[in-house]
């Protein structure tokens, strides 16, 4: 079966329990202002960067140290972001309705291991989305460095106003001046 929804992988050199952590610590590897908790069933959270995107998700689903799953209850699109980029956009609310999964395993099975795989996928941010490019630019931003190195480093680079962390955040930054 293959599937067109956004998928990414990372591994790394931690166990399940600290992936699942830092999953959870949406701060230190997404957005700095997060609002909300973002640690157990039925948590609400609101992300923002700038005015430019706002999105309001719940979990629901919560499996300590394997899966944690959001739904975008609400999202929005600040049109003149992707303007800003000559990316045609007419959908402000694209996200919503859609999943965001974590899926964590241990990466071998001997016991003494400390890899661990993390599978993030958006689904339905599919092909089709206007908002495919720019989104799919920020996951792999935010999973494979920032996350990534919120696991291993103990540090991520999430974003925060005035503080744009990837390409497209940037150039819009850069065309708003």
């Amino acid at each position: 079966m293959t599937t067109k929804d956004f998928t990414t992988t990372i591994l790394v050199d931690s166990t399940p329990q600290e992936a699942f952590n830092a999953i959870n610590n949406v701060r230190g590897w997404w957005s700095e202002e997060i609002e909300g908790d973002t640690e157990k069933l039925n948590d609400e959270f609101k992300y923002h960067f700038e005015d430019n995107h706002r999105a309001h998700l719940k979990l629901i689903e919560v499996v300590p140290n394997e899966k944690v799953v959001w739904l975008v209850l609400d999202n929005y699109f600040k049109p003149e972001f992707f303007a800003a980029l000559s990316i045609p956009f007419s959908n402000q609310a694209e996200w919503t309705g859609t999943k965001i999964i974590f899926e964590i395993s241990k990466a071998d099975n001997k016991s003494d291991s400390r890899r661990t795989q993390i599978r993030f996928t958006h689904l339905g941010l599919v092909p089709e989305f206007e908002c495919f490019e720019v989104c799919s630019n920020g996951w792999n931003f935010y999973i494979r460095a920032s996350l990534l190195n919120l696991i291993t480093l103990g540090k991520g680079q999430p974003n925060s106003t005035g503080k744009p962390k990837t390409t497209h955040e940037e150039k819009f930054h850069a065309t708003a001046k």
